[in-house]
């Protein structure tokens, strides 16, 4: 049995947490966009031809924040191309993915789309084939009222209001050489800078966000962020990060270190932003997105580097499984648990590909082991960020030393009274955990609803014909708050623990 102490120390100060670190993240890849998010002829489409079941699924995941529309895609997007009426749309191949673009889903569509799933736009300008004014005349397009060019084409196209997008991407991921129009740190820098005056020029309420590294593994890691960031410091609002996790090959130890990973880069990440901050002398504080993450498989990653450019993608979706949803639960605690400086955040993606959403065209929507642990945490990892101490045994794997047993956050929802534990078993034998809870300044009522996501078999999945073979459970039950609260933690579950608060 794993032994752990969880201390919570209510009367610390506490970290607001911005609720957009639960957002996603939609792009022109696979069958993300048609067939996942539009589908015309489906019998559950809408008017627009948007499958309102997946609709439905995904207002059940609380994201309040999606990104569009890339990714690699949107470094060779012409954003004209998908607005305007249908019959004049041009067809486009499409570099990033190897598929010929329709252009039947563009920004006005992915802005109704989020309107009609309850959640905000956040897009990404073109940096890479295209540049300064490009990004200037999509902001006028989308945010300016009226009575110039761009803002009135947009009401010719059916959209008096703007659109009052608030949250910009300055390109993506452009220290990758796979990206059409990668550039060195310091002209990238330079040219953000650039295109962040001009679209504050157009809206000065927006927020930027600059490209980061594209993976901590990059060679180019610190020094790109140090360089970029030299020559935009005080005109972009945030710092990107993208990362995804694959399981090692079945070794699952390496697997469960991912998220302590995710924190590394996270912290390394910070240290280089506030050496900027004071080799500049400063006082903007820099924040980050981290607006791409996920567990994604090599096998289904790829780049096609010999296209036939289909218009449907024929790209094979991830689908996950219980130790899958472990470790993005626990990528999940990790954003959580640097709430202070991370504050916004998307996983990758929304539908197929590697989503929370699977579909099948013309068939059903269900939702994915890791559909539960980004629910759950959206829907109740909200209000503060409380100070914890946890005290349990460690690990080792091939990629970190020193990984918890057990990763743990707690969150306190004042509206609610509620005081929300979120417990991770990830012991790689799998052993039963035992944790000894002390609350320091909060006095609980005893009241304690327990939900758990669990299976006996760690490679479980949902599938068409088992949608809910990986499901979360409830229960209530009463502690005695006078004495020590001792929670037993099953083998490699996922665990929340609502506390009443007096």
């Amino acid at each position: 049995m794993v032994i752990a102490r969880l201390i919570i120390q209510a009367d610390f100060p506490k970290i607001s947490i911005d609720a957009r670190i639960y957002g996603g993240f939609a792009e022109h890849l696979g069958r993300h966009i048609y067939t996942g998010m539009i589908e015309p002829a489906h019998p559950l489409a809408d008017a627009q031809g948007f499958r309102t079941d997946v609709i439905e699924l995904f207002r059940g995941l609380y994201m309040p924040i999606v990104r569009y529309p890339g990714g690699n895609f949107v470094s060779g997007y012409d954003w004209e191309d998908g607005v305007g009426p249908l019959a004049e749309r041009p067809k486009r191949l499409d570099l990033a993915w190897g598929v010929t673009e329709t252009n039947l889903f563009g920004t006005n569509a992915f802005v109704d789309w989020c309107r009609k799933a309850n959640t905000e736009p956040m897009l990404a300008v073109n940096l890479g084939t295209r540049g300064i004014d490009s990004a200037r005349a999509l902001t006028e397009y989308c945010n300016h009222p009226s009575g110039t060019a761009l803002s009135d084409l947009r009401r010719e196209h059916g959209y008096q209001t703007p659109h009052a997008i608030k949250t910009w991407c300055l390109g993506n991921e452009v220290d990758g050489h796979w990206q059409m129009g990668a550039k060195p740190a310091h002209d990238y820098g330079l040219l953000a800078n650039e295109a962040s005056k001009c679209m504050k020029g157009v809206d000065p309420s927006i927020e930027t966000i600059l490209c980061g590294s594209s993976g901590r593994a990059m060679p180019t890691f610190g020094t790109w962020e140090w360089e970029a960031l030299q020559g935009c410091y005080e005109n972009v609002d945030y710092v990107s990060l993208h990362t995804y996790y694959d399981d090692h090959g079945g070794d699952l130890a390496s697997f469960f270190a991912s998220p302590d990973l995710m924190g590394d880069f996270i912290q390394e990440t910070i240290a280089v932003c506030d050496a900027v901050k004071a080799s500049k002398k400063s006082k903007h504080v820099m924040m980050l997105s981290f607006d791409e993450w996920n567990v994604w498989f090599p096998e289904n990653n790829l780049i096609d580097r010999s296209p036939v450019w289909p218009e449907l993608s024929t790209r094979k979706s991830d689908v996950y499984d219980m130790a899958d949803a472990l470790v993005v639960g626990g990528m999940l605690l990790t954003l959580l648990a640097n709430a202070g400086r991370v504050r916004i955040a998307c996983i990758a993606q929304i539908v197929n590909v590697l989503a929370p959403i699977l579909t099948v065209p013309s068939g059903p929507a269900w939702c994915q082991t890791i559909y539960w642990p980004f629910q759950l945490t959206s829907l109740y990892g909200r209000g503060v960020l409380m100070d914890t101490v946890l005290d349990c045994p460690y690990f080792d794997a091939s990629n970190r030393e020193h990984i918890g047993f057990m990763q743990s956050v707690t969150t306190f929802d004042a509206v609610k009274h509620t005081m929300n534990v979120f417990v991770i078993n990830r012991d790689p034998s799998g052993q039963v955990g035992q944790i000894t809870v002390d609350v320091r300044g909060m006095q609980l009522t005893g009241d304690v609803e327990h939900v758990m996501l669990r299976h006996d078999n760690l490679n479980a999945e949902n599938t068409i014909d088992a949608p809910n073979n990986v499901f979360p459970l409830r229960k209530s039950f009463r502690m005695d708050v006078t004495q020590r609260l001792e929670l037993t933690v099953a083998g490699y579950s996922w665990n929340l623990y609502r506390f009443s608060v007096a």
